[in-house]
């Protein structure tokens, strides 16, 4: 099985400090439904793994959460692709959970659900959290420079970190 990570704000859409609240809010960075598509079109399963800390902290409720993947999931099939799963976490920092990243729970728990090891399977993110979870679990960390990245990129990266403008760039190195 071919199977892809990739991070939701930042890398598919656009990031907000004051965090994506509401399905107005969600808006796909440019190519990147594309990008989805030429993924799916390929043979990857597609997977989405993002932290949702808004819900701890009362921003926003389940149901929201829920009409946003939704406009997510249909915007990414109107481009002709499809997003096999969303695994989130809910919980703030101080919450120290294990499916927060940059800890590796959340990705461990794709593994389990698909039964497979995660060992250099691509994992597209824009912060460093995305990549350290990544790493831990031997999954290949992969930055965009788009939402966070340009900031992340500054910072000391785990080593074998692949760089790319953004997700219509990575895809373009995944499916040759």
């Amino acid at each position: 099985m071919k199977l892809v990570i990739l991070d939701r704000d930042g890398v598919i859409n656009h990031d907000s400090d004051a965090y994506i609240k509401s399905p107005d809010e969600w808006k796909p960075i440019a190519g990147s439904l594309e990008a989805i598509a030429k993924l799916s079109q390929s043979g990857f399963r597609i997977v989405v793994a993002t932290n949702q800390s808004g819900i701890a902290r009362g921003l926003f409720e389940m149901a929201t959460l829920n009409a946003i993947h939704d406009k997510m999931h249909r915007a990414v099939g109107q481009a002709g692709g499809r997003i096999d799963a969303v695994f989130y976490c809910p919980h703030a920092q101080e919450a120290n959970c294990s499916c927060r990243k940059p800890k590796p729970g959340l990705l461990e728990e794709i593994g389990r659900r698909y039964n497979t090891s995660l060992k250099g399977v691509p994992c597209i993110g824009d912060a460093l959290r995305d990549l350290e979870a990544a790493t831990a679990v031997g999954a290949q960390p992969i930055l965009v420079l788009t939402g966070k990245g340009k900031r992340t990129v500054r910072e000391t990266l785990p080593p074998g970190t692949l760089v790319h403008a953004n997700l219509a760039e990575a895809v373009k190195s995944l499916v040759q």
